[in-house]
């Protein structure tokens, strides 16, 4: 029974947000907070998918200016500070990172989740030329 409560639960919740049509519109929304986010950082973060065609707006994934090491030091990074988890890529995909963006995450935990990302990619590219500059 708490099962089918939970789902009407959740029933309720989507008909709050607009249904199935405010339920895409939140997702969308959520894309294009992330779609503004690359746009305006595209020198070292940028959507796997190049044809925004073929791009998920619910799970998007994304290539970093990094190598394999350098984006798990990015995750790690984000997850020390507690601000994302469980964000790498699919064991088969290329090293990346996949951010969900579907209608039960709020737009605004995006927002501050992007200065996050910037945040984490300059520390890694800082200790990355710092050994460089080293050797």
């Amino acid at each position: 029974m708490l099962a089918v409560e939970d789902y009407i639960d959740a029933l309720a919740w989507a008909d709050s947000c607009g249904g199935v049509a405010g339920l895409i519109k939140r997702s969308q929304d959520n894309y294009r907070v992330l779609e503004a986010f690359v746009n305006e950082n595209s020198d070292w973060i940028n959507f796997m998918a190049k044809d925004p065609l073929t791009r998920s707006t619910t799970s998007v994934c994304f290539r970093l200016n990094l190598n394999a090491d350098q984006i798990r030091k990015f995750m790690d990074l984000l997850d020390k500070e507690n601000v994302a988890y469980d964000i790498n890529s699919y064991p088969e995909a290329p090293p990346s990172i996949r951010i969900w963006c579907g209608s039960t995450v709020e737009k605004e935990d995006l927002e501050a989740l992007t200065p996050w990302l910037k945040w984490a990619y300059e520390q890694v590219k800082e200790e990355h030329e710092e050994k460089v500059y080293a050797t």
